[in-house]
C-alpha cells in the first residue's frame, strides 16, 4: 500500500520528515482558523500530500489519493488546507461531493461562513499577497479567476446534472480545458463496485456515479484535474482484497480510530446496563448527564451535556403495538410524549428511587450532589428546567428542518440550550457532535444472524463512534484541550467529563455483540486493564520517604518584561527584502490584437523605489493603522512589549516603530506625493507584518529558575489506578523484574513502554557501582505526580522518573535528584537524533537543567544540606544510533560515578 511506502520512508528519513514539510507550508498554516489549531496527525497527513505531490518519484496523473481518518478527526480541516494549496498552483475550481445533505451543509458552513465557529479559513485569506475569497458557484462559466469557486453537490446530483438532459447542466467537454479538484467525503462510496453486502439496485447507482466522477476525473486533455477521498471506513483489511487492489497506490495515510483512541482524542466509551423500566432508565441518563454539567461547573469549565434517546420507530408500525409494553418497539413520538410527561410530574420520589439502583455512577452522582450541597428539591427544579420541553430536539419529523440541521450542528454554543434529542436514524452519519455524552437505546432488540452482529448493530456502533469524539476543555496546567487528561487518574471526578454512556436494558447477549463490533471499529479496546500504583510499605518506612524533598520549579505569566526593542520579540522588519518593499498601483495598461504576433502596445511609466520612515507619516497616521487590528490595541501591545509606556512611544521609539523603514515602489509622481490613503495602507503593510511576527514569536509564559522544596510523600501521596488499553505499548508487563526484590524501586510495579523496561535494566545493571557511592537510592516513576516547566515558553513537561540519590560519608549531606525521560525510535529525527524532532524540546530543557548554574535551590528551610539538580540526555536503546545510548550512559557515569 501507498501509506506503508511513505512509512518506510519515514524510518529512514525520521519522524519527523512529513509534519516538517507541513509547518513550511507557512502561507497555508496562516490562513486557517488560529481556532483550529493543527494536530501531529493532521501535519503528517499533509506532509505525506505534499511530499505526494512535490517529490514523489512514481507520481500518477491526474492525482488520485486517498485519506482513511477516522470520524472526528479532523479530515475538513486536511480539505481547507489542500484548497489553499492547489490554489496556489493555479487551480481555482472544486467539487465538494459527498452522499449526504446534511454534510452539505456543515461543510458549507466550514468553507463559507465566517459566522460559524466550524469556520476553518482565517477572516481574511492572502495568498501571493492578493486578498482570495471562497464563493459558492453552480458552474465554473464565467466565474471569477481569482476567487476560490466551490460546486457543493450530492453524488447524485452531480451524477444527474452530468447525464440527464436539463437546466443547469454540465458536460464533461465544458471542463476539458479547466483544472478541476474534486474532494469526495466519505468515498468509501466510490468503492461500491468491490462491495458485495449492497443491493443490485444500489450497486447499480453507485456504480453509476463512480463513473462519473471518474470521468470528470478523466475530463482535462493534460490529466491535471485531482481527485482526493476522504474517509473514515476505507475497509483496507484482507477482508476486502478487492479495495485494497484498487487503492494500492492511492491510500496515502491511514489513521484509524483504533489510533485515534490510543492517541487520547476520544471519549472513553462505556456501556451502562440497568434492568428497569424504560422511564427510570431515561431517569437515570438524565441524572448523569446533570451531575457531569455540575462537575463541569465546579471546575469552571463550560459544558452543557447532550442526551440522546434512541428509538426504532418513527411512526407506529401498521399492525399496531399491543397494549402491553413490547420493549423491542419504541415509536420515538410516544416515547416523546411519556418523556415530557415524566419530566413535567418529576418529584422528590422519583429521585429516592434512582438512588436505590446498584450502580457505581449513580451512586458517584447522588454523593457528588450531597457534597456539593445541592438538595434533592434543588435537582428536582434543575431537571425540570434543563430538560424542559423546548429544550429538546426531535429530528425524525419533517417540520422546521432547516432550523433543526442549524441547532443540531451548534450544539456545542453556549447559546444553544438544546439537552436532548429524539432520534431513530437520521443522525447515524454525518453529524459532528462533540458534547453528546450519553445515548439511550430505548429499545430492547437484537438482529444478530450466525452469531453476527446485524446492520443495526452496525449503525448503533458508527452512532457511538459519533458520539466518541472529546470535548475539549483545558484546566490549570492541561494545556492539551483535544486530549484525555485522567487515563492515568481514573479516579479523578472529572473523568466523567471524558466518558460516553451508552445505556440499555440489561441484555448481556446484545452487549457483547455491539462490542465485538466497536472493538473491531477501533471505537473500544478489546481489554482494558486496571492497575494500581503504590508505594511499597518498606520505602513508607523509611526516613528518606518521611523526611526527603523533591525541587520543582512554576510557571509564570510572561508579560513581556525581557522585551525593549522589536529584535528582543524577533519582529525585525527587513526593508531590503524583496516581499517587504510596497507596490503602488501605477495602473499602466498594454493592449493588444489576439490573433496579431507581438506583444501589443501600451505606455511605459518610469518606476522608482524611496525610502520612507514610518514616523515621518505622522503619529494620527500610524495610529489608526494600529486601531484598525486588534493586536494594536495598547493592552494587547502591552503583553508582547512589556516595557513600551504608551501608544505613542510605541509609534515614535527608534527601537519600536519609530525605526522602520520602507522602500515604497511607484512612479514618479506618487512616491514623490504619498496621499493621505496610501500612507495609511502603507503603514498598515508594515504593522501587519510586524505584529504577526511577534505574536508567533511571544511566549505566553515561561518556567521559573526557581525550584521549591515539596516533601517526597506529600507529591506521592496518593495511589494511581491507571487503565490501560490492552493493545497499548505500555499494557504490556516487564516480566524480567520482581519489583518487590528491587529495593531501589519505590513503588509496587511499572506499567511501561519497552523504551523504559530497558533503562529499568541498565539501573539494575549498574546498582552495586551506585550502592558503593550512595546509602539512599530511589527511583519512582512519575504518573502524572509532578511536572516541571520549559524555562523558554512555560510548556508543562512530566518526565518519566526522578531518580534520588544520597552521598556517603560527606560531611554535608549531598542529595541528588535526576531526571531521566526514556524515549523510543519513533521520536527520533531525520538525523537519528531527538534534536529536530516535536520531543527535542524536552529534552533540550533536561539538558538546559544540567547546564544553568543560576538555577535558585529554595533550601532556606533545609540545614546542613546540599541539593543538585541533573536532567539528562534522553534515554534511547541505540537500536537505530548506538551513539544516543552511549551519549546516556556518558553523561550519568561523569555526573553520578565518575572515576
Amino acid at each position: 500500500m501507498l501509506y506503508d511506502e511513505f512509512n518506510s520512508y519515514k524510518n529512514f528519513a525520521g519522524a519527523d520528515v512529513f509534519k516538517n514539510k507541513a509547518t513550511e507550508k507557512t502561507d497555508i498554516l496562516k490562513n486557517l482558523n488560529p481556532a483550529f489549531s493543527m494536530r501531529e496527525y493532521q501535519k503528517e497527513a499533509l506532509g505525506r500530500f505534499y511530499y505526494y505531490c512535490e517529490e514523489y518519484h512514481q507520481k500518477l496523473k491526474p492525482v488520485h489519493l486517498m485519506f482513511n481518518m477516522a470520524t472526528g478527526s479532523g479530515k475538513t480541516l486536511i480539505m481547507a488546507s489542500n484548497i489553499l494549496y492547489f490554489y496556489q498552483k493555479g487551480y481555482r475550481n472544486f467539487i465538494f461531493f459527498t452522499r449526504l445533505g446534511n454534510i452539505i451543509q456543515k461543510t458549507k458552513a466550514n468553507f463559507l461562513d465566517p459566522n460559524s465557529k466550524k469556520y476553518l479559513f482565517a477572516d481574511k485569506i492572502t495568498l501571493g499577497g492578493q486578498e482570495i475569497k471562497i464563493k459558492e458557484v453552480d458552474n465554473f462559466e464565467g466565474v471569477n479567476d481569482e476567487d476560490i469557486n466551490i460546486i457543493f453537490s450530492t453524488t447524485a446530483l452531480l451524477h444527474s446534472r452530468f447525464n440527464f438532459a436539463r437546466e443547469n447542466v454540465l458536460t464533461y467537454e465544458d471542463f476539458a480545458d479547466k483544472k478541476i479538484v474534486l474532494i469526495a467525503d466519505e468515498a468509501h462510496n466510490l468503492s461500491a463496485e468491490t462491495n458485495n453486502k449492497i443491493s443490485k439496485t444500489e450497486e447499480e447507482d453507485r456504480r453509476n456515479w463512480e463513473n462519473t466522477v471518474v470521468r470528470i476525473l478523466n475530463a482535462n486533455s493534460q490529466k491535471d484535474n485531482v481527485l482526493l477521498e476522504f474517509t473514515a471506513t476505507a475497509r483496507l483489511e484482507q477482508e476486502y482484497p478487492d479495495i485494497l487492489e484498487k487503492y494500492k497506490d492511492k491510500a496515502i495515510y491511514r489513521y484509524d480510530l483504533k489510533e485515534y483512541r490510543l492517541d487520547g482524542f476520544s471519549k472513553d466509551v462505556r456501556t451502562l446496563q440497568i434492568n428497569a423500566p424504560i422511564m427510570e432508565r431515561a431517569l437515570s441518563a438524565v441524572i448523569i448527564s446533570q451531575y457531569r454539567r455540575k462537575v463541569a461547573e465546579k471546575y469552571k469549565i463550560a459544558l452543557k451535556p447532550v442526551v440522546m434517546f434512541k428509538a426504532n420507530r418513527v411512526s407506529i408500525p401498521k399492525e399496531g403495538i399491543s397494549k402491553e409494553h413490547n420493549p423491542q418497539i419504541v415509536v420515538s413520538s410516544i416515547f416523546k410524549y411519556s418523556f415530557h410527561k415524566l419530566i413535567f410530574e418529576l418529584g422528590e420520589k422519583h429521585l429516592r428511587q434512582q438512588t436505590l439502583i446498584k450502580n457505581a455512577t449513580l451512586q458517584k452522582a447522588f454523593q457528588f450532589f450531597n457534597e456539593q450541597k445541592i438538595s434533592v428539591v434543588d435537582l428536582v427544579k434543575e431537571i425540570k428546567r434543563d430538560f424542559a420541553p423546548e429544550k429538546c430536539l426531535t429530528v425524525d419529523e419533517d417540520k422546521d428542518l432547516e432550523q433543526k440541521q442549524i441547532l443540531l450542528n451548534s450544539l456545542e454554543d453556549q447559546n444553544n440550550e438544546i439537552r436532548a434529542i429524539f432520534a431513530t436514524e437520521k443522525l447515524n452519519e454525518g453529524w459532528d457532535v462533540l458534547n453528546l455524552f450519553d445515548i439511550v437505546r430505548l429499545y430492547n432488540s437484537r438482529d444478530a444472524k450466525r452469531n453476527k452482529p446485524g446492520k443495526t448493530t452496525v449503525q448503533e456502533a458508527q452512532l457511538i463512534g459519533r458520539g466518541a469524539r472529546y470535548y475539549p476543555f483545558t484546566l490549570g496546567e492541561f494545556t492539551g484541550a483535544y486530549r484525555r487528561k485522567f487515563d492515568t487518574d481514573i479516579q479523578n471526578e472529572l473523568r466523567i467529563l471524558e466518558q460516553l454512556y451508552y445505556h440499555s436494558v440489561t441484555n448481556p447477549r446484545y452487549i457483547q455483540e455491539l462490542e465485538s463490533v466497536l472493538v473491531r471499529e477501533g471505537i473500544m479496546p478489546s481489554r482494558t486493564v486496571q492497575k494500581e500504583i503504590k508505594i511499597k510499605s518498606d520505602f513508607k518506612n523509611s526516613d528518606f520517604w518521611k523526611n526527603g524533598y523533591i525541587f520543582l520549579n512554576s510557571r509564570k505569566e510572561n508579560l513581556g518584561k525581557d522585551v525593549f526593542a522589536l529584535s528582543d520579540a524577533k519582529a525585525e522588519f527587513d526593508h531590503n527584502a524583496e516581499i517587504n518593499i510596497f507596490q503602488l498601483p501605477t495602473r499602466e495598461s498594454i493592449e493588444k490584437d489576439l490573433f496579431v504576433a507581438g506583444v501589443g502596445v501600451g505606455v511605459k511609466v518610469k518606476i522608482e523605489i524611496r525610502n520612507y520612515k514610518i514616523a515621518d507619516f505622522g503619529l494620527h497616521i500610524v495610529r489608526t493603522a494600529l486601531a484598525k487590528i486588534p493586536a494594536g490595541r495598547f493592552d494587547e501591545l502591552k503583553k508582547i512589549f512589556g516595557n513600551i509606556e504608551s501608544v505613542k512611544d510605541f509609534i515614535s521609539n527608534e527601537k519600536y516603530l519609530g525605526g522602520i523603514k520602507i522602500k515604497v515602489k511607484g512612479t514618479s509622481e506618487q512616491v514623490e506625493n504619498l496621499s493621505q490613503i496610501e500612507k495609511l495602507s502603507i503603514a498598515g503593510f508594515v504593522i501587519d507584518k510586524v505584529l504577526e511576527i511577534a505574536g508567533k514569536e511571544k511566549k505566553e509564559y515561561y518556567g521559573t529558575k526557581e525550584f521549591k522544596a515539596h516533601l517526597i510523600r506529600k507529591i506521592f501521596e496518593s495511589d494511581k489506578i491507571l487503565q490501560l488499553d490492552s493493545e497499548s505499548p505500555r499494557a504490556q508487563n516487564m516480566r524480567e523484574f520482581d519489583f518487590s526484590t528491587r529495593d531501589w524501586f519505590a513503588q509496587n510495579e511499572i506499567w511501561g513502554t519497552s523504551e523504559e523496561e530497558s533503562f529499568l535494566r541498565f539501573i539494575d545493571e549498574t546498582i552495586t557501582k551506585l550502592k558503593r557511592k550512595y546509602q539512599d537510592i530511589a527511583l519512582l516513576r512519575n504518573e502524572q505526580f509532578f511536572k516541571i516547566y520549559s524555562f523558554e515558553n512555560g510548556e508543562p513537561f512530566y518526565p518519566d522518573f526522578v531518580l534520588f540519590l544520597t552521598e556517603k560519608k560527606t560531611k554535608q549531606e549531598v542529595m541528588y535528584q535526576i531526571f531521566v525521560e526514556p524515549k523510543g525510535d519513533g521520536s527520533l529525527d531525520e538525523d537519528s537524533q531527538f534534536e529536530k524532532s516535536k520531543e527535542g524540546w524536552k529534552q533540550e530543557f533536561l539538558l538546559e537543567i544540567e547546564r544553568d548554574n543560576g538555577l535558585d535551590l529554595d533550601i532556606f528551610k533545609i540545614e546542613n544540606k546540599e541539593f543538585r539538580l541533573i536532567g539528562l540526555p534522553f534515554f534511547n536503546e541505540g537500536q537505530v544510533n548506538i551513539a544516543l545510548r552511549e551519549k546516556f550512559e556518558e553523561v550519568f557515569m561523569a555526573q553520578l560515578l565518575p572515576a
